[in-house]
């Protein structure tokens, strides 16, 4: 690989990263929070890349490579590229520009939620909640409800309706749970927040739909079998399918 490939492949992922990071593909892979991040390192690629093929290709300063002089140091003529040659395994920097061009992987789902334990496997604790958010039903993350159930017993919670959006994943007993996937960073480190339905239940949806749960706190509290940890549950008063939200992971 020489100077002139790797600017072009560099330009391609650079390109790649920019274009991921300005629509919202880039929130199948990372946090929402990081896409200032990932625009600046496209655009640091890209313009290495632009500078790289600039350099590379440029006419030769006059005196600097005289006519009948002879080839250059390094058996070439200045500008080429010929002497400036990289390892064939840059080539596989075509991976992520075509994963990122061509293949667009769904968000994590179901199928990763019943691999990996719930998140919150500490142990509850008294905790102090801000005030639900205003409005009947007050609408809440899974992660902030679970939370609550948990760390605070519903304390924070009270007698308030509350309205939550996740996804469908079958329990143990083949009860459908409600479930949304956390990041710390990026997909690679999402781990599933789980709860429990009672009430109306959901029942007879595949997995990986998309529902709005409105109910109450439960005092009710299961076992997650992947690592024992507690899954609160949600008494459900009312439910109803929706789209996939734009951004699936909390």
């Amino acid at each position: 690989m020489n100077r002139q490939a790797q600017a072009v492949v560099l330009l391609l992922l650079g390109g790649a990263v920019v274009r991921a990071s300005v629509t919202d593909l880039y929130l199948r892979y990372v946090k929402e929070g990081l896409r200032p991040f990932l625009i600046a390192a496209g655009l640091v690629l890209v313009a290495t890349a632009v500078t790289t093929l600039w350099y590379e290709l440029r006419p030769p300063a006059t005196g600097e490579h005289e006519p009948g002089d002879g080839p250059g140091e390094h058996g070439h003529e200045p500008g080429d590229g010929a002497g400036h040659h990289e390892p064939r395994v840059g080539w596989l920097l075509l991976l992520p520009v075509f994963g990122l061009l061509l293949v667009a992987p769904p968000a994590l789902g179901s199928y990763a939620a019943e691999q990996a334990g719930t998140a919150l496997a500490a142990e509850a604790q008294p905790s102090d909640y801000p005030p639900l958010p205003p409005g009947d039903p007050a609408p809440v993350t899974v992660l902030d409800y679970a939370s609550r159930a948990l760390f605070d017993r519903g304390t924070s919670i009270g007698d308030r309706r509350v309205r939550l959006t996740g996804f469908i994943v079958a329990g143990p007993d083949g009860q459908p749970l409600l479930a949304r996937m956390v990041l710390s960073c990026c997909a690679a480190d999402g781990r599933p927040v789980k709860l429990g339905l009672t009430g109306d239940v959901p029942l007879g949806l595949p997995n990986d739909t998309w529902v709005e749960a409105t109910g109450r706190y439960s005092v009710r509290v299961g076992r997650d079998p992947v690592n024992d940890a507690e899954i609160p549950y949600l008494a459900v008063e009312s439910w109803r399918e929706v789209p996939a939200p734009r951004n699936q992971y909390e």
